[in-house]
């Protein structure tokens, strides 16, 4: 890390234009150089730069659904690359199983039942701050993984699975301490939200989704800047302000993109499994068919985790560098967000 020589602010490194004063150090020592334009592309392998769409200013201007589908296209592109990187997620999804029912288990089995026959509230308060701290570590933990082998593949590298443990592992102490303050907020919330009327639940929901929208850059944060909890949300919601703005419209792009390819998936093989399972009366046939489709809901979770980590990558490095990786060198990344 180190100090913007205007403003004094923390930046990393490798970046050159503060985002909190917008001071370019290469500007200020150097003449202006002819104009270029302003998003820079990152060194990337070559299967990456031959599949970058048209860029310049004449691209097509893109709305929401269709930027969302431009950079569901180039991030898989780049998943195709890496195929690894749905480990991730799947040890993600599996180790949040199992702490899940070791924490169902462990109640059942060791409940403190009150005279009435309830559980404490102060036992229940600590088991759940306890889950909600574990089950968000290893959450952040596989994130920061998966985020730093993206950014392995960006700068123009070949990640491998032990690059992203060993980044995620270098950076546990910043990872617990994000995952306490993550988890003390939610919480206070629900505490909030329990004992509070309709109000009160609408207020502590948009606070709840105010949180989530300013730790958006949370987890790149924490991988290259390796700073504290606090320091990384204000450095988040600083690269979102700075940027783009608040609100979050990518439920109307990647997330949308990714929903509906899943549910054309599910109805068409829930209709050919209910036909041919009718037409042959045949259970097996319709007990395959419902494999099949469980089978299509974890793959889409595992491919729709890793996408929405590669496209975090891309707008933190375009976010804090002005840095385009080439494979997002057609995709306008400002309509990834709305300015307020």
């Amino acid at each position: 890390m180190k100090r913007c020589p205007k403003c004094n602010s923390l930046m990393p490194d490798d970046v050159t234009v503060c985002i909190r004063c917008g001071f370019d150090a290469h500007a200020s020592a150097a003449p202006a150089p002819q104009r270029v334009p302003a998003a820079v592309p990152v060194a990337a392998p070559a299967a990456i730069q031959a599949s970058a769409p048209e860029t310049g200013t004449n691209a097509p201007k893109q709305g929401k659904i269709r930027s969302g589908w431009a950079l569901a296209k180039q991030s898989l592109r780049v998943l195709t690359l890496d195929k690894e990187l749905l480990v991730f997620p799947l040890l993600s999804g599996i180790s949040c199983f199992l702490l899940l029912a070791s924490f169902v288990a462990g109640i059942w089995a060791t409940g403190t039942p009150a005279e009435d026959g309830t559980v404490h509230k102060d036992v229940s308060l600590v088991v759940m701050l306890l889950y909600y701290f574990a089950n968000y570590f290893i959450i952040v933990f596989f994130n920061s993984a998966l985020v730093a082998c993206a950014l392995i593949r960006f700068r123009g590298g070949d990640p491998k699975l032990a690059d992203g443990l060993r980044a995620a592992r270098e950076r546990l102490a910043q990872i617990a301490a994000w995952t306490l303050l993550a988890a003390s907020v939610g919480i206070v919330l629900r505490i909030i939200e329990d004992r509070v009327g309709f109000v009160g639940r609408i207020v502590t929901a948009l606070l709840g989704a105010a949180w989530t929208i300013g730790s958006y850059f949370v987890v790149p944060v924490l991988v290259v800047e390796k700073i504290g909890p606090l320091d990384a949300f204000k450095r988040s919601v600083l690269i979102l302000r700075k940027t783009w703005g608040e609100s979050i419209v990518g439920n109307l792009g990647l997330g949308l993109i990714t929903t509906l390819v899943t549910m054309a998936l599910l109805i068409a093989v829930g209709f050919a499994s209910a036909f041919l399972a009718a037409t042959l009366g045949s259970l097996a046939v319709a007990l395959i068919g419902a494999m099949l489709m469980l089978a299509i809901v974890i793959l889409a979770a595992l491919v729709g985790s890793a996408l929405n980590a590669i496209v975090l990558s891309a707008l933190y490095l375009y976010a804090t560098g002005g840095k385009l990786p080439e494979a997002f060198a057609g995709v306008r990344l400002q309509q990834a967000f709305v300015a307020k």
